[in-house]
């Protein structure tokens, strides 16, 4: 199994997107199958951000996996503390399919230090 990912930033916000496939692709294939994806659904797609509806597109195109909260099954916390390491509670919406509105969403913001206040 190999693995992809698709990053896509403004100034504000941050979204990447994982991709498994059962064929290694180099970087040149991996490239113009996103920019060949990209070109198809650039002024038509419906997901909530262009790095998801290029997943979309090459899992439906070509084989690929998109990773994403749906097939979340079990999140642990890990904790240098024993004690503390515990399933942690998924959200409602995570580890299942279809166009949920409610689905479990994971997002990564950047915050600078001096803008935390």
């Amino acid at each position: 199994m190999y693995f992809y990912e698709l990053h896509e930033a403004d100034d504000d916000l941050f979204t990447n997107v994982l991709l498994s496939h059962d064929v290694e692709f180099n970087e040149e294939e991996f490239l113009e199958l996103v920019l060949e994806s990209r070109g198809r659904i650039l002024t038509t797609f419906e997901e909530d951000s262009l790095v998801e509806a290029v997943a979309n597109d090459l899992e439906r195109r070509h084989g690929f996996l998109h990773i994403d909260d749906s097939r979340l099954r079990v999140s642990v916390n890990v904790s240098v503390n024993e004690d503390e390491t515990t399933v942690s509670e998924l959200e409602e919406g995570a580890g299942t399919s279809g166009d949920d509105e409610e689905a479990y969403r994971s997002l990564l913001v950047e915050v600078d230090p001096e803008d935390r206040n």
